[in-house]
């Protein structure tokens, strides 16, 4: 079982921009000096929920800040990106962090987001599986050629290579089936979120599709067994005590759940906005004690964060558990206290995976 970080950098109430950004690079190098394997920064635009929307640029600090913690974004959101500045972007990172770079792709969950870009909704996947080929090829070769329905390159020659061979890792982040069989077909390593009931549903597509395609991920990971990442992404707070963790936990879930749900709120407001009635997950569920028993939040003493992540681990079959360890209203030693009792107390003391927790 490997332990990384996920992160939004949700707006945090009245705490200047700049002081969030500098207490969020004390907590990627708290979690490199504390040996987690990676972090995993958000892109989203025009919310809240994102401070975020070019993660590159926050990355490339990270990568100079750290030595050993892997990182990248969870996800890059293709349709919105020209493939060739992709494709450099990723280069230039993978080189300032020392081949450390992991790459999330996605199409975009949110179509209010991709309709501030001028990108329909309803093409967005299509979009986004053409975009993801052509990043590979021009990952992978010495010149880019493609032409297909929404991109064009004709021998663009490929200065910016990644330091990584092949190319660094790629990872897919889904709350929905049709995603996860994707990212199984194609050999990417994964990772869910939301109620434990319907991210099984979301690993287990992700699996059969990984078994039928045979020949495990495209780039394999040695620290997961047969070189698949299979993670959660889930909001954790551990205190001394469950009252400690309840009292930080609880206004912070409520904060940025606010975020996560206000652009649904803007749409009911603005007929301009076209929404989609398919988007209606959240990664948790609004009411505090409900997101606890739906397994997206987990919040208590070391000994009781331990055996939740060791009842999710058995019940969805998951290699890695990714810490959503700070997010809306909580304070930086809040989260450093958190994180440090969570490397000390609880990562060393979760029990091997099962067979059922491993993909062989």
């Amino acid at each position: 079982m490997q332990f990384g970080l996920f992160d939004h950098i949700d707006l945090a109430g009245d705490r200047p921009l700049a002081q969030q950004y500098d207490e969020r690079l004390q907590l990627i190098a708290a979690a490199d000096a504390a040996g987690f394997y990676a972090y995993h920064l958000a892109e989203h635009h025009a919310t809240p929920l994102n401070t975020t929307p070019i993660p590159g640029v926050f990355l490339g600090a990270a990568a100079r800040l750290t030595k050993r913690i892997r990182f990248g974004p969870m996800v890059y959101l293709l349709p919105l990106y020209s493939p060739l500045r992709l494709i450099e972007e990723i280069a230039i990172l993978d080189h300032l962090s020392h081949g450390r770079m992991e790459i999330g792709v996605g199409r975009g969950v949110s179509p209010f987001e991709l309709n501030f870009h001028n990108v329909d909704p309803e093409k967005s996947r299509d979009i986004f599986i053409e975009g993801y080929d052509c990043l590979i090829e021009g990952l992978t070769h010495d010149r880019l050629t493609h032409h297909g329905k929404y991109y064009n390159y004709d021998d663009v020659p490929m200065i910016l290579r990644p330091l990584q061979q092949p190319h660094p890792a790629m990872w897919y982040g889904s709350s929905n089936t049709v995603g996860s069989t994707w990212a199984g077909e194609r050999g990417l390593h994964f990772a869910s979120n939301g109620p434990s009931a319907r991210a099984k549903g979301n690993i287990d597509a992700y699996l059969a599709a990984l078994a039928q395609r045979g020949t495990g991920v495209e780039v394999p990971h040695a620290e997961f067994p047969g070189g698949a990442a299979i993670g959660i992404s889930r909001q954790i707070v551990v205190a001394d005590t469950l009252a400690e963790a309840r009292r930080i936990a609880e206004p912070a879930h409520i904060h940025i759940h606010a975020n996560q749900t206000y652009l649904r709120r803007e749409s009911a407001k603005r007929a301009s906005m076209k929404g989609d009635p398919a988007y209606g997950n959240t990664p948790s569920a609004a009411d505090f004690d409900l997101a606890v028993a739906e397994g997206s939040t987990i919040v208590g003493t070391p000994d009781m964060v331990r055996a939740e992540i060791e009842k999710q681990q058995d019940a969805l079959g998951i290699n890695y558990v990714i810490g959503y360890f700070m997010f809306g209203t909580m304070t930086l030693a809040d989260a450093l206290h958190s994180l440090e009792l969570f490397a000390t107390e609880v990562q060393p003391k979760v029990r091997t995976a099962s067979g059922a927790a491993a993909y062989k």
